[in-house]
């Protein structure tokens, strides 16, 4: 599943799609099926101009982002968890130092309720998620980047062998019931907790949805953008990958629903 997962998405992105036309055009062309090489080159150039040139990528990860809004911050809290995604995993093991992606805001949000919050625990769940499994995870990263802060290592529970949100989940479970912890917050990207919060809810586990890392304002519609074809393509990928994994999931019975809210 785990292998099926990475090669889906290595050829299905939009941008692959696109490139596959191209050369099924080709292809066409010197076969001389002039029909099928004039569909497949106007399927790649309506995916890559939707993709660089609308905003249909920031509207797809708006309304992902929106199925969980953020609470007030609680009284008193006991724990949290912390999906990996946030950390460059191969520049940080070959150079063993704290450098973060887009994601970076999981572990900002974290660090500020570690702080807020002095008696909390935090759980990391997050390993390689490479192919190749040879790079260090984010609870290998964190286990860095926290102290740095003042949050000691004593506060840390760090599961270091899941490589997909769904090892996550069942992970984590394993984790929380050894530790006696309950209702924890969840905080993993906007975008990504509709499918966790799936996941976690079939599992039976407790959580508190604590979404951050935003990559929308709120207020997008659909229309054109010729101002920022490379942000839009990257948001339409974030956001196409996103709903391929909560179809998987649902497919696979791993979710409670095909898009939780």
């Amino acid at each position: 599943m785990f292998v099926v997962s990475k090669l889906v998405w290595v050829f299905g992105q939009p941008l692959s799609l696109a490139f596959f036309l191209v050369f099924f055009a080709l292809v066409a062309g010197l076969l001389r099926w002039r029909m099928l090489s004039v569909l497949s080159a106007t399927g790649s150039a309506l995916i890559l101009f939707v993709t660089l040139y609308t905003t249909t990528g920031n509207l797809l990860m708006q309304d992902l982002e929106q199925r969980f809004a953020k609470p007030a911050d609680p009284d008193s809290l006991q724990c949290m968890i912390v999906l990996g995604g946030a950390f460059e995993n191969e520049v940080n093991t070959a150079r063993h130092g704290i450098e973060f992606n887009a994601g970076a805001d999981r572990f900002v949000e974290a660090l500020r309720l570690a702080q807020k919050f002095p008696q909390s625990r935090i759980l990391i769940s997050g390993g390689d998620g490479s192919l190749s499994g040879i790079y260090e995870g984010d609870a290998a990263a964190a286990e860095r980047f926290f102290p740095l802060f003042g949050v000691g290592k004593d506060r840390l529970i760090e599961e270091r062998r899941s490589r997909t949100t769904f090892e996550n989940a069942v992970n984590t479970k394993e984790f929380l019931a050894s530790q006696g912890l309950v209702h924890c917050l969840l905080i993993t990207s906007g975008f990504h907790m509709p499918r966790s919060v799936g996941i976690f809810r079939k599992l039976e586990i407790d959580v508190v949805p604590w979404p951050t890392d935003y990559r929308t304002d709120g207020e997008v519609k659909l229309g054109f953008d010729f101002t920022q074809p490379n942000l839009n393509a990257q948001n339409m990928a974030t956001a196409i990958r996103e709903w391929y994994g909560l179809i998987g999931y649902y497919l696979a019975g791993r979710t409670s629903e095909l898009y939780p809210r």
